[in-house]
Parts: C-alpha cells; sequence; structure tokens
C-alpha cells in the first residue's frame, strides 16, 4: 500500500501538483485554522441519501395502494406496509442517532444517543396514523380546490405541492419529537424536488392546499390554520435584519406570520414578520405584507388595505 501511494505522489509531482503540501494544508485548515466541526469533534452526519430512502419507504407504508410496488390484495397489504415500516423505522433510527449528536452541546455517550434515537423513532411510528388522517385531509382538499384534478390518485403522483406536504408532515413529527437535523434533511430533500421550501418546524392545519407551488417559502415559526390554500411565489417569512444589527433569535421567538383558517393566499404575495392573517382572508397577488389584517380581508396591490367581505 505505501508503494502505491509513493507511486501516486511521484505522478502527481511529475505532473505539477504538490499533493503532499496541499494535504498538509488542507489538514491544518481543519484541525486548526477553519475547524467548524460541532464541539470541535470528528462525527457521522445522517446521509441525504438514506434519508431519502426512507422517506420513500414512509411513503408507499402510508399510502401502499398508491405509492406501493405492483398490484396488492387487501390480504397482502399488511404484509407489505409491515415489511416497508420495519425497514424504514430500522434506518430512521440510525439517521436520528447520527443527527442527535449535533442537538447537543456536550458529546453524549453512544448509549444516551441511541436510547433517544430509538425513543423518537416510537414516537414517531404511533403518530403515523394521524399523519396519514392529516394527509388525506390535504388530497382531499386538493381534489376540492382544483378543478383539473381528477382523482386523489392523480394529485398523488402529479403534484409537487401534495409531495412536499407529505414530507413535512413527516418531517415536522420528528421535530415535534426532538429531532431538528433530519427534519431538515427531509425538508430540504422537499425543496429540491419541488421547489418548495418549508421548515419542519412550521405548524400547518388540515385540508391545505398548494396550488403549483414552485417558489414557495415558509419559515419556521409560520402558523397556518385549517384549509388554507397558498399559491406558487408565496413567502411567509421572518422580517430581514441588518447586518450590523444581527443577532440570532432564540429557538421559541416567533418571528413568522400566522395564518388564520379558511385564508386563500395568491400567487406571488410575501408576508413577512410575527402578523397575522384573519380568518376568511384574501391575499392578492404580489402583495407585500407587513402587517396583521381582520378577518374577512380582501388585500390587493392596488389598494393594500382591508376590505372587509360582504354579509352573508
Amino acid at each position: 500500500m505505501a508503494k502505491v501511494e509513493s507511486q501516486s505522489f511521484a505522478k502527481q509531482r511529475k505532473s505539477g501538483w504538490d499533493m503532499q503540501g496541499v494535504l498538509e494544508a488542507l489538514r491544518v485548515s481543519r484541525e486548526v485554522t477553519h475547524n467548524i466541526r460541532h464541539g470541535g469533534h470528528v462525527r457521522e452526519l445522517p446521509s441525504p441519501q438514506a434519508v431519502l430512502d426512507i422517506i420513500e419507504g414512509l411513503c408507499t407504508a402510508l399510502f401502499p395502494t398508491h405509492l406501493g410496488q405492483g398490484t396488492m390484495s387487501r390480504e397482502n397489504t399488511d404484509l407489505f406496509v409491515s415489511n416497508s415500516l420495519s425497514t424504514a423505522l430500522t434506518r430512521l433510527s440510525e439517521q436520528l442517532r447520527r443527527g442527535l449528536q449535533f442537538n447537543l452541546a456536550e458529546v453524549a455517550s453512544p448509549d444516551l444517543l441511541k436510547n433517544r434515537a430509538a425513543s423518537i423513532t416510537s414516537d414517531f411510528a404511533r403518530e403515523m396514523p394521524n399523519t396519514r388522517a392529516l394527509l388525506v385531509a390535504d388530497l382531499r382538499a386538493a381534489y376540492r380546490a382544483d378543478p383539473s384534478a381528477n382523482s386523489i390518485a392523480e394529485i398523488l403522483l402529479c403534484y409537487r405541492g401534495a409531495t412536499a406536504i407529505i414530507y413535512h408532515r413527516i418531517a415536522h413529527a420528528l421535530y415535534r419529537f426532538g429531532d431538528r437535523l433530519v427534519a431538515r434533511v427531509i425538508s430540504d430533500l422537499a425543496h429540491a424536488s419541488t421547489g418548495i421550501d418549508i421548515h419542519p418546524g412550521a405548524r400547518i392545519g388540515e385540508g391545505f392546499f398548494i396550488a403549483h407551488g414552485t417558489g414557495i417559502v415558509i419559515g419556521e415559526t409560520a402558523v397556518i390554520g385549517t384549509n388554507v390554500q397558498i399559491s406558487q411565489g408565496v413567502t411567509l417569512g421572518a422580517m430581514p435584519q441588518l447586518p450590523e444589527k444581527f443577532v440570532k433569535p432564540p429557538l421559541a421567538e416567533h418571528r413568522h406570520p400566522v395564518i388564520e383558517d379558511d385564508v386563500i393566499i395568491h400567487a406571488g404575495a410575501t408576508i413577512l414578520g410575527p402578523v397575522t392573517v384573519g380568518r376568511g382572508s384574501t391575499i392578492g397577488g404580489n402583495v407585500w405584507l407587513t402587517k396583521s389584517v381582520p378577518p374577512g380581508s380582501v388585500i390587493t396591490q392596488a389598494k393594500m388595505q382591508a376590505e372587509p367581505s360582504p354579509a352573508p
């Protein structure tokens, strides 16, 4: 092996590369001058590819006859779900163990990390029926709201907004049970494949419908009620801080909008800060909103003022 390595360095020197010098400089950068390791220690990171495989397994367990492989009878569906879940949850626990290392300021014992990961996985598994119930409400909301949808199957297979919501429901459950890093990996995978960026901390009620979806951003402390519809290009964000005044906010600080029940937000709207959009309001396309509006408001780009809905 040493002979092979020396031959390799000889070839590199002949090519004009000072590989040994580069390697030593990189080592000093990693270990000393630019060490960015959490707590200064080398740790295993969660694998995005492994997390993607886990999500695909969980999705087939949630919707086996829609997203599973091949044709299944009622009799063998439970067996398929059992096998999918067993594999996905076992792998999930390992990825959570890796991610939990970055939740703690100090190096935790291997047993503590393993037990905590197993506990989160168990809580998550018990929550899956409730997660599926929320997702079915989301799918039905999409079917009701979109006249171009001919079936729930079409929404599951073809709507990127539905994919983003499925990923978010899974990530949010993990986030609530104490995981942060794997949940963020899941949200990033959704963002990469759908163009929809939803932080796993965002709380979203049932019946959530995303129309088209590309370019949507929903921040960590955003709260969205039931039966809310948003379209492409919508941002539910925090107010930006000037670089010279930047202070990392505490995790508990509420920084993003609250969208109450039955709100419709049209394409390109930007809503920033801890403001509230009242129940039953409509926010028009390309509106820039940084103040709360009462229930039943109609906010347009031209007027940028609240107009109460007519009495029923």
